[in-house]
């Protein structure tokens, strides 16, 4: 049986230093939910605390109705995938699957029954007899996860799973992840740095920093408006530009460099500041006009190029002396040389505003259920 998480003003401490200061969360049942954020920023540590592996200084943790503050590990019906794969190297595939059915005494015919099962499940059972160093490193990852999934846990957890893994098999991994994880529908909590991969696997994801959450949503809703500066610049790639933030009878307007100016109908009113700003432009969003365009836009050098196949990447200073990163669609023809003087305008609808002093965003469409999860974490 699935089990929603609620986790209610959460404090961790390790003698003076606080890793986590006050923080409330809500996971609904059968989703798949990802802390996302940099080294030390206390994703692990939370994950721990759920697990029971670490202490909690303060605040509720509940599955369900049930707090599970002060119940030992053991009991709390988890299943946990680590990022070394943690499988025992003595044991064949099927008796590492089968191990936690044995501890529960379950009967013979059963446990064969569901490690098979899970075998299946995994895409693993034709490597039932085999030893664990006759396996791939994605090999044992499947056999790490079905043992984690034959016990049938409230809740799954995964600790950075696929750091292991070269580049390839990551990719492959993480599908096979999601497609399990929808398949049989748990719960799950997934612990990563890695952006992309929280971005292609997740129903929603927490950005943390510092053990502060800063915005929690979907991945498109993350990605297309960030909360605030830092999540903008973790998710994804971002050139941070300065420009100002001006209004008159048409509306909002946002200007660049070179008196470049454009108009930002998407800055909402509640939260926009007039001057100084902050503007998050990730490189697809910086658009390279064509020789001879001579219409309003932001002068440039190119300094390098780097060819991708489908496309290719600029590094430009622009004449404020201000660097940035242009991605575009690689075409039929030349690559701009070093050296190139360029002309940029800016997509409109999806660069992102922010304030210098506070790096919030003035946008309009910010999807951030931080507060919703606190009051959901209440009300439990």
């Amino acid at each position: 049986m699935s089990v929603g998480i609620y986790i209610h003003h959460a404090l961790k401490k390790y003698g003076d230093v606080t890793i986590i200061p006050d923080l409330s969360l809500s996971i609904a049942n059968g989703e798949l939910f990802t802390l996302l954020g940099p080294s030390g920023c206390g994703k692990t540590t939370l994950l721990r605390m759920i697990a029971g592996f670490n202490s909690i200084e303060g605040g509720d943790f509940f599955f369900n109705d049930r707090r599970i503050n002060d119940i030992d590990p053991g009991k709390r019906n988890i299943g946990m995938v680590f990022q070394n794969y943690a499988i025992f190297p003595h044991l064949s595939v099927r008796k590492n699957v089968a191990f936690g059915l044995k501890n529960r005494k379950m009967p013979k015919e059963q446990i064969r029954k569901e490690t098979d099962t899970f075998l299946k499940l995994v895409k693993i059972d034709e490597y039932a007899d085999r030893m664990p160093e006759r396996l791939s490193g994605g090999q044992q990852q499947r056999v790490a996860l079905a043992r984690a999934l034959v016990i049938r846990p409230d809740v799954l957890l995964m600790d950075e799973p696929l750091s292991n893994l070269d580049a390839k098999l990551r990719v492959e991994m993480r599908t096979v992840i999601k497609n399990i994880q929808k398949n049989v529908g748990i719960t799950t909590v997934y612990v990563t740095h890695d952006q992309e991969e929280a971005m292609a696997i997740s129903d929603r994801i927490a950005v943390m920093n510092a053990g502060v959450i800063q915005h929690v949503g979907r991945p498109k809703d993350i990605y297309q408006r960030p909360a605030n500066l830092f999540v903008a610049t973790f998710i994804g790639k971002s050139n941070i530009l300065k420009g100002q933030v001006l209004r008159d009878d048409s509306g909002y307007k946002v200007n660049f460099a070179d008196d470049y100016e454009v108009s930002v109908p998407a800055i909402d009113p509640a939260r926009a500041r007039i001057g100084e700003a902050l503007l998050s432009v990730r490189p697809e969003e910086l658009l390279l006009m064509p020789t001879g365009y001579t219409g309003p836009g932001i002068r440039a050098t190119i300094d390098d190029s780097v060819f991708l196949g489908l496309n290719t990447h600029y590094f430009v200073t622009l004449d404020s002396g201000e660097e940035a990163e242009i991605i575009q669609e690689s075409q039929i023809d030349s690559i701009l040389p070093p050296g190139s003087k360029i002309k940029l305008t800016v997509n409109t609808d999806k660069f992102n505003v922010f304030g210098v002093d506070d790096e919030t965003s003035m946008m309009q469409g910010i999807c951030n259920e931080v507060k919703a999860f606190e009051e959901e974490a209440v009300r439990k």
